[in-house]
């Protein structure tokens, strides 16, 4: 009879679990409530640049077969009367796989009596911004990326050669045509620059043949265009400024997508050997009174085409090539 009663009641706290009202120190592992982990999700999709280009592929399990439309139906001239030709598409298939992305933040030891909402809703940008960071370096230029090495956007453009180096003309509207060219001659429809914010004053001093600025920033929050094409900028933490100034591209051949919520878990006792302190030591959470947080979310990413995007490089990245 007291098992049951114990039973009835561990179901009847389970059932009622309310992640205000739990503290971070009685709940040191599971998944971030919903409620915060939609806005991490948010945040993340909001800020990296990927996912605001990219095409989102819906994900239910860790590898997704999807098709694509490589190429379009073809038509035909024909007579009155005439018997018309069939054609078809062409439509190939491609996997996506999703990859665990982790992140861990050493955290004031305070934190543990704030309540589960709490902490997330003041930790869950810092938690966003470590995701979308990495995960842009990783799709945009391969850089510890667990995707594979030809998925990359740099991959892609180096393999098709699609690279112009700036001042070569010493006009960035001369490039930016060219580099849009480079897309188009393998008939894809170039839709978006990513550039970094550094890299803006250039694009403001840039004017076309009849001396007017091919930069548009409306101001109040609405996205800045270049050559009536939208601009999106890169986290610093993402971008490789030795490989690309901008990146240009039909962004219908790349894809993402997550899988599942992200999770956490807190230790008070680990020792981080990723970080180090002021003396180069690795930071130990029991010395310091700290605890750390490891979130992980999982997420795919994929290209499809190697002629779909192009860079603009910085003067000389091309010296020996």
């Amino acid at each position: 009879m007291k098992k049951s009663v114990m039973k009835m009641n561990l179901q009847h706290f389970a059932d009622r679990f309310d992640p205000s009202n739990v503290l971070l120190q009685d709940s040191r592992t599971g998944s971030i409530p919903s409620e915060q982990g939609t806005l991490v999700l948010k945040e993340f999709m909001t800020n990296s640049l990927v996912a605001q280009l990219a095409t989102y592929e819906e994900m239910t399990k860790e590898k997704k077969e999807f098709m694509y439309l490589a190429e379009g139906p073809g038509a035909y001239w024909v007579s009155e009367a005439e018997r018309i030709q069939t054609s078809k598409a062409t439509w190939l298939k491609a996997e996506m796989e999703a990859k665990k992305l982790g992140v861990i933040l050493p955290v004031s030891k305070e934190f543990l009596r704030y309540s589960v909402s709490d902490f997330f809703n003041q930790m869950g940008p810092a938690i966003a911004e470590a995701f979308y960071s990495k995960f842009d370096a990783a799709a945009l230029f391969n850089n510890n990326s667990p995707y594979a090495s030809d998925m990359s956007i740099w991959e892609r453009i180096e393999n098709e050669g699609n690279q112009i180096e700036q001042a070569t003309t010493g006009n960035i509207y001369t490039d930016l045509n060219s580099l849009l060219a480079l897309i188009e001659d393998g008939d894809n429809e170039p839709n978006g620059f990513t550039t970094t914010r550094r890299f803006r004053k250039d694009l403001r001093a840039a004017l076309d043949g009849q001396g007017r600025p091919i930069f548009n920033e409306p101001g109040q929050g609405a996205t800045n265009q270049v050559l009536g094409l939208p601009v999106g900028y890169a986290n610093r933490k993402s971008w490789d400024y030795d490989k690309a100034n901008l990146i240009t591209g039909d962004w219908e051949f790349a894809r993402y997508g997550m899988l599942q919520g992200i999770e956490y878990s807190i230790s008070e006792d680990a020792t981080l050997t990723t970080l180090q302190d002021e003396s180069g030591e690795p930071i130990n959470l029991f010395e310091r009174d700290m605890f750390a947080l490891r979130a992980t979310m999982h997420i795919g990413f994929m290209t499809l085409k190697d002629d779909a995007f192009a860079a603009l490089v910085p003067q000389g990245s091309n010296d020996g090539e």
